[in-house]
């Protein structure tokens, strides 16, 4: 018996079905996107009221970024940054100039819940679209929505939830631009917009628009046109990138950052077989063993059932896949393992079931989306307080807590003094700072350019007050400058410390210590 034989009976025959939408499954998605939202909404104030939407140091980071390009000694476009991309810092730009919603990260939260809806809608219409399937597109909503790690991240202010939500829309717009070409310029804007979120984007991109010429070659066609439809379409997410690009070289001279800002893993650094057991491993930690293995059936379901011209666009979902190529390269060149950078991977690999399921015949179907739904939902469950991402989101709850007693020290400050500070290093206390009355403009950061080299040359110069992050990541500027030359801070007291955080304080001069000294003698009662 051959291959095509054996395996004929479990592929869904191809009908003009498939190719139309009928009003019956063509509301589905905004069902799901609505219940999404609700479901989202309610997630998000839970989170909240156990205190974790912004226990994770990039949520809080990811605040101070958009609200430093307005609140800054240094104000300006500048100030959006050269290592994250900009999209979700401009998009949050005037929203958390609100010092309530900055302080809350509400503003950054709302944008996490609406991108997990809109998600929601375009993996549902990417599923109804691509196999007519309700039962499917439904097993998909439920994997995405009920997966407590992309519950809690689109509960807070981090930036992964406005990929997927991006990366998501622009696989169904890719795939509605495969069959109508009326789709290019929404499908080129939403990938440009998610290449402009996370880097994981690019890869995909690239893979998206190639899958997606090809699915059009197949279909016939003159070749120039489709040469140059596909470069109409690709010339979005290009220009995205070559604008960071430019960016970045104007901002920080550099064209593009790619270390400087970790201490390279050994266990990892250059080690194929390590990062490509790791990055499964987090993916299965994220997801399930039985999504992966799922995911891993579907695609050769898709693979298998793409022959036919019917079902040749579902093969745009593999294209989603590619994002693992971003934290195989970063945990390949060093970069300390974080499970969140497989979240894309687990988005993708639960779009890839959604596909795949409504390929097989609808008699296997059924059986195949329960067994995975109780394969999946049996060691992945909402609200999980041992899921992987809302641990890894409380590394720094101790710390934040311990970090009280230089906040207390600091509350000797001067209002007018500044106060020398690494945001590379310390954004997410800054952030903390601000319920204690701190502005942005009450730091000399790296975003302020010259006047942070000069400060950071001679600190007696520019400032009275320096706090010094000196372990993470091998400690910040301050801190290695401290190690090399112990008589950097020279003119400065250790006047406390916290959590591996220390607050300097100038030394006053000879003359000021003897009027000061002059005027408590002087003062009545002593």
């Amino acid at each position: 018996m051959s291959l095509s034989t054996a395996t004929a009976p479990i592929i869904a025959e191809p009908s003009a079905a498939i190719r139309r939408i009928s009003p019956d499954t063509s509301s589905f998605p905004l069902f799901a996107a609505i219940a999404a939202l609700v479901w989202g909404t309610s997630a998000a104030l839970w989170y909240a009221a156990n205190g974790l939407s912004l226990s994770h140091y990039d949520a809080r980071a990811h605040l101070v970024v958009a609200r430093r390009v307005i609140d800054s000694l240094t104000p300006g476009w500048e100030q959006i940054g050269a290592v994250w991309l900009p999209l979700p810092h401009l998009l949050n730009l005037l929203p958390v100039q609100v010092d309530l919603l900055y302080q809350t990260g509400a503003s950054g939260i709302a944008i996490s819940v609406a991108s997990f809806a809109l998600g929601v809608y375009a993996l549902t219409a990417l599923v109804v679209e691509a196999t007519h399937s309700r039962v499917a597109a439904a097993t998909a909503a439920v994997l995405f929505m009920f997966n407590p790690n992309i519950l809690y991240l689109q509960s807070t202010p981090m930036t992964e939830p406005l990929l997927l939500g991006l990366l998501l829309f622009a696989t169904w717009a890719l795939f509605r631009w495969a069959t109508d070409a009326s789709w290019r310029r929404i499908a080129g804007w939403s990938l440009a917009a998610a290449c402009l979120t996370r880097y994981e984007a690019w890869p995909f991109a690239a893979s998206a628009v190639g899958l997606a010429a090809f699915v059009r070659w197949r279909a016939g066609g003159d070749y120039a046109v489709l040469v140059k439809e596909v470069a109409g379409v690709a010339k979005y997410p290009a220009l995205a990138a070559a604008a960071f690009f430019v960016h970045s070289r104007i901002t920080i001279g550099t064209w593009f950052v790619t270390g400087g800002f970790y201490v390279p893993d050994p266990a990892t650094q250059g080690q194929i077989w390590a990062v490509t057991t790791l990055i499964g491993w987090g993916a299965c930690r994220l997801g399930s063993y039985a999504l992966l293995f799922a995911s891993a059936g579907a695609v050769l379901v898709i693979l298998r059932a793409a022959r036919n011209p019917a079902h040749r666009p579902a093969l745009l979902t593999l294209a989603l896949v590619a994002v693992a190529a971003l934290p195989w390269y970063a945990f390949f060149e060093g970069h300390p393992f974080r499970i969140r950078y497989m979240v894309p991977v687990v988005a993708a690999a639960i779009a890839c079931v959604g596909v795949g399921l409504g390929c097989l015949d609808a008699r296997v179907r059924h059986y195949a989306a329960l067994a995975v739904l109780m394969g999946t939902l049996a060691t992945t469950w909402p609200f999980d307080s041992d899921a992987a991402m809302v641990r890894e989101g409380q590394w720094d709850v101790g710390k934040t807590r311990a970090r009280e007693v230089v906040t207390r020290c600091l509350a000797q400050r001067a209002t007018a003094e500044s106060v020398l500070m690494s945001m590379g290093s310390l954004a997410h206390y800054m952030q903390n700072l601000s319920r204690a009355g701190y502005d942005l403009r009450d730091f000399i950061h790296e975003g302020n350019g010259v006047l942070w080299q000069a400060a950071v040359r001679a600190p007696g110069d520019h400032v009275r007050w320096i706090v010094v992050e000196e372990r993470s990541e091998g400690g910040d500027e301050l801190a290695q400058r401290i190690g090399r030359d112990p008589r950097y801070l020279a003119e400065f007291d250790r006047i406390c410390e916290a959590a591996g955080v220390a607050l300097y304080r100038k030394r006053a001069s000879p003359d000021l210590r003897d009027e000061a000294r002059s005027g408590n003698e002087t003062r009545p009662g002593k």
